[in-house]
């Protein structure tokens, strides 16, 4: 059980007061605007990726520089990610239909399952920092044997070593994993699958009227693969791996950098039913300096995080004014940390795992609970 706090946490504006916060224009959508921002990213993914095709040798002899394409590919690949990602939003355009088709087969191209990523995803914003109902990255409790076992298990490795091994595990797998298998997904929902909705996985995720496209978001993700098969077959599995694959790995740390730094810090609480609101989750993001390489190619969807989550239908266009509006309106609100994203995503990785019951909402700690409340811990 998450326990009411005799101190309640500082008080926040409702979602109206937030919305009147913001200037008007920043809630306008224009398609031609998204669609020349989705052209640059997808533009600039293809021809990298040509580029590399007619001027790296395939050959063991050239690893070093199919190594530095693959980052550079895919760090440029992931502002097609966020693309995506605003059409699952409604950012994208004023037309459903538009932004479904964009986004299903952008998302889809980089085996994201665009639908079902929509529906875990809008969780993830209805309930930011959620201790119970969040969805993904929710830290454990130290109230739980998943907790505890955590806390065990860091002390007996050092925070170092711990801390090495997550930032690896999290990086290389966690967004599969999380697609997968549900991992750092809200714990009460059980084992979760984004490509299949029924048995043997939990159906808490997609309840019955999202099942059907569950299965569209599969056959979209399968088109992909069966593409990425014919293509093995006809050039070469190597081609394959060195041009798709070794870029899509790093998209997928990328993806997960940004949702873990936007919501997780050592002074940053979770909140349990009784303390928690849309608008108290929301001011739990925060922005943080990526730079204007990653802010350009990936349309500052890290330094304007929080603004994103008061409002998901803000384009990333206008997020610079509206965050601009938010941190001048709320300033004992508003969080920006200008931690270095290296050392900040070693800081989280080392020392934010498992949450305790403080004044103001559950924090980051090291402690276990006090002897009487283990008998009750789930």
């Amino acid at each position: 059980m998450v326990h009411k706090f005799d101190t309640p946490p500082v008080s926040v504006p409702s979602t109206a007061e937030v919305k009147a916060a913001i200037p008007a224009e920043c809630f306008e959508r224009q398609l031609s605007t998204s669609l020349a921002y989705a052209a640059f990213s997808v533009g600039l993914t293809l021809l990298t990726g040509i580029l590399a095709l007619l001027f790296i040798p395939l050959e063991w002899a050239w690893t070093p520089a199919w190594l530095l394409y693959a980052y550079v590919n895919g760090t440029i690949a992931v502002g097609v990610w966020v693309v995506a990602h605003e059409c699952g939003h409604r950012a994208f355009a004023k037309t459903t239909k538009v932004q479904d088709t964009v986004g299903f087969v952008l998302h889809s191209l980089l085996l994201v399952p665009y639908f079902s990523w929509q529906r875990s995803h809008a969780i993830h914003h209805g309930k930011t920092n959620h201790l119970i109902d969040g969805e993904t990255h929710v830290p454990k409790r130290n109230t739980t044997k998943r907790g505890r076992r955590t806390l065990r298990v860091r002390k007996k490795l050092g925070a170092g070593t711990h801390g090495a091994l997550t930032v690896a595990g999290r990086l290389g797998f966690g967004w599969p994993l999380y697609l997968m298998f549900g991992a750092t997904g809200g714990a009460d929902r059980g084992l979760t699958n984004h490509f299949w909705p029924s048995r043997p996985f939990s159906q808490a995720l997609f309840p019955d009227r999202w099942k059907r496209k569950v299965i569209y978001s599969s056959l979209g993700v399968l088109a992909t693969i069966a593409l990425l098969v014919v293509w093995a077959v006809l050039r070469s599995p190597v081609e394959v791996v060195a041009v798709y694959l070794a870029p899509y790995m790093i998209v997928n740390g990328w993806l997960v950098t940004y949702t873990w730094l936007q919501h997780t810090d050592a002074d940053v609480p979770h909140y349990g039913d009784d303390d928690w609101s849309f608008v108290r989750g929301a001011f739990c993001s925060i922005d943080r300096p990526y730079g204007p390489i990653a802010d350009l190619l990936h349309h500052r969807i890290g330094t304007t995080h929080v603004a994103h989550h008061l409002d998901a239908k803000i384009p990333h266009y206008n997020a610079r004014k509206a965050t601009a509006a938010i941190r001048e309106a709320f300033p004992d609100l508003y969080r920006y940390n200008p931690t270095p994203i290296r050392r900040a995503l070693w800081q989280v990785a080392k020392d934010c795992h498992v949450v305790a019951e403080t004044s103001d909402g559950w924090q980051f700690s090291d402690a276990l609970p006090a002897k009487d409340d283990l008998s009750a811990a789930a």
